[in-house]
């Protein structure tokens, strides 16, 4: 499966830096078929997967990265959240994942 931004939204006036960073962690999810806070907790020193975020042109290994499903259970996307704290991320992106099968 390849990675392709679907879509993209920031509020105005903000920092700059968390743009690549939503963009990286739905990246993630969507090649890997797994939320990045789930890669994430593999992917630290010592870890089956260390290392990983330096694969596939970079990638995030913490939350905000979510994988979408459809309600039957397909993987329909990913999302990426960035700029808030990572908890605060990694709790939109579930929130949006989880209105989805509404």
């Amino acid at each position: 499966p390849t990675a392709y931004l679907v879509g993209f939204a920031r509020m105005d006036d903000v920092a700059l830096g968390p743009i690549e960073v939503s963009q990286r962690k739905a990246r993630t999810a969507a090649l890997f078929r797994t939320d990045s806070k789930e890669l994430g907790a593999r992917a630290q020193p010592g870890g089956p997967i260390y290392s990983l975020e330096h694969t596939n042109g970079g990638l995030i290994s913490f939350g905000g990265g979510g994988v979408l499903r459809d309600s039957a259970g397909t993987i329909i996307g990913a999302i990426g959240i960035a700029g808030a704290t990572v908890e605060a991320d990694e709790e939109i992106a579930q929130a949006v994942a989880a209105s989805l099968l509404d």
